[in-house]
């Protein structure tokens, strides 16, 4: 063996084994089964794939749809006329629900709608497939299989139909009818003969009998609802739980189907050539279009159907367990989606102006006593920066520099006894200065023509010298104003003075 074939076989092996990694145990079939399993119970299965079988060459429709004459098909049908006439009661079920025979034949009612779903879209196939011999358009312009049906038994041979026909305004919309007719005038199919006809006919009548008998399975199946899942009929309707438990496959397939899931039932998808897609809304199924999601307005349906069948799914499981039978759990969860709805359509609350709040300081401890004070005293703002922060109302003050514009000196030297730093006093503690301090603070604030400062606590640049308008300088006694005051005030107001006695006069 060469060196190159040698490659080629370890390249083999390890592909081998790699698959065996991904895939063990025959896994790979399992995968593919649930999945299949899991489109199923999704019930998406509206539109089915695209499938290699040709029906054009078929001999009949019955050959290959075989449901309608089949024995099951004719035995559940003639039940339920059997059972369509008589009313139930949950009082009448003895034992469990699932011996019921009623029961049994309402499970076996749900899985035949499915079958006729599949029938139908075997029809439509057939249909299309030989009408296409003749309007190959027309599949693309109409997409729903039913519409497509009725349209194909309606126009048959003569495409002139399309044009004023009553009955194919009940079909399709007007738009629909124009475009179609408008197309019909330019195809280039070509015309079918007897036998064709004729086997398309019989197709139609099929579909359209199935169809029939599908909507009576519905009825029978909606008006026994209230005897098999009475709750989640409440929630939703009795139509709605039908169509849901129907492509489900039965009550107990619906209680084991997550909500997700559950919301997705009845869903189509469509594929309009030509035609826009923004009508069509996806992920929505029967609980989008039922009574109680479309009464809310257009942006809440799909919130409230995610709600809706999660209420659904607690529903259903109470139902397959054949607990509450008067549906009190039912009203329970639709009172409660009530109460939610109601509550997503609430107005927002009015803001309100909220004042601040107070602020978590505390007051601050202060300090007191004569070591205050003095410290006050001797930090207190001093006269000179009390004139100098002074300013007078309406006169321009002159620079104090050329260099600092705007800087003034205020109130400073321009009045004022000149000190430095006047006398702190508390007017708190005033009432406790002595009367010595007092007059001594007195004749510090008492200004005269000049003081003798050789005894005298005042300031350093007074003087006796004093300038009068007579004599121009002269030296005064600076106490001898003082003394005469003095004088007075004793013989007026002194504390010993008495009342002064006038001799009145006699005429």
């Amino acid at each position: 063996m060469s060196l190159a074939d040698e490659l080629l076989a370890d390249l083999e092996e390890a592909g081998d084994e790699g698959e065996d990694d991904l895939y063990p145990d025959g896994e790979e079939g399992e995968s593919d089964g649930e999945a299949t399993q899991g489109r199923m119970d999704r019930g998406l299965e509206d539109i089915p794939e695209e499938m290699e079988v040709d029906y054009s060459k078929a001999e009949s429709v019955a050959s290959i749809a075989k449901l309608r004459n089949s024995k099951q098909f004719s035995e559940i049908t003639d039940k339920i006329a059997l059972y369509i006439g008589k009313q139930r009661k949950n009082s009448d079920v003895s034992g469990p629900v699932e011996s019921d025979p009623e029961y049994r034949l309402i499970v076996a009612a749900n899985n035949l709608t499915v079958e006729i779903d599949n029938e139908l879209n075997i029809i439509h196939k057939f249909t299309r497939d030989k009408y296409s011999k003749r309007f190959p358009e027309l599949e693309s312009l109409v997409p729903d299989s039913l519409d497509y049906i009725r349209t194909v038994k309606e126009l048959g041979n003569n495409l002139e139909k399309c044009k004023n026909n009553e009955t194919l305004q009940q079909i399709l919309t007007n738009a629909t009818i124009m475009v179609v007719s408008v197309t019909a005038s330019t195809t280039q199919g070509t015309l079918l003969n007897e036998e064709e006809l004729k086997q398309l006919e019989d197709a139609c009548d099929m579909a359209l009998e199935l169809n029939t008998s599908k909507h009576k399975i519905y009825e029978y199946v909606e008006s026994r609802m209230s005897f098999i899942a009475p709750n989640l009929s409440i929630i939703v309707g009795a139509s709605t739980a039908a169509k849901i438990m129907g492509i489900a496959g039965g009550l107990t397939n619906l209680s084991k189907m997550p909500a997700c899931n559950l919301m997705l039932l009845g869903a189509q998808r469509r594929t309009l050539s030509g035609f826009s897609s923004t009508s069509l809304l996806p992920h929505t199924g029967f609980i989008y279009h039922c009574d109680v999601v479309q009464s809310l307005p257009p942006d809440l349906r799909r919130k409230a159907a995610r709600l809706v069948s999660a209420k659904c799914t607690l529903a259903s499981r109470v139902d397959s367990f054949h607990e509450s039978s008067d549906g009190k759990v039912g009203y329970d969860l639709k009172e409660e989606i009530e109460r939610k709805f109601d509550k997503w359509q609430e107005p927002p609350p009015v803001k309100t102006v909220k004042p601040l709040p107070a602020p978590l300081d505390g007051q601050r401890k202060k300090r007191g006593g004569r070591r205050y004070r003095k410290m006050k005293e001797r930090l207190g703002l001093t006269e000179i920066r009390k004139h100098a922060n002074r300013m007078t109302f309406a006169e321009i003050e002159d620079d104090a520099y050329q260099e600092d514009l705007g800087f003034s000196l205020g109130q400073l030297g321009k009045s004022g006894s000149g000190r430095v730093r006047q006398a702190q006093v508390n007017e708190a503690t005033k009432a406790r200065i002595s009367k010595s301090l007092q007059r001594t603070l007195q004749k510090q604030s008492m200004s005269f023509g000049g003081k003798s400062t050789v005894r005298d606590r005042s300031s350093g640049t007074s003087s006796s010298v004093a300038f009068t308008p007579l004599q121009g300088l002269e030296i005064v006694n600076p106490q001898a104003a003082e003394k005469k005051v003095a004088e007075a005030n004793q013989k007026y107001f002194s504390n010993m003075a008495e009342f002064v006695k006038v001799k009145k006069e006699t005429k």
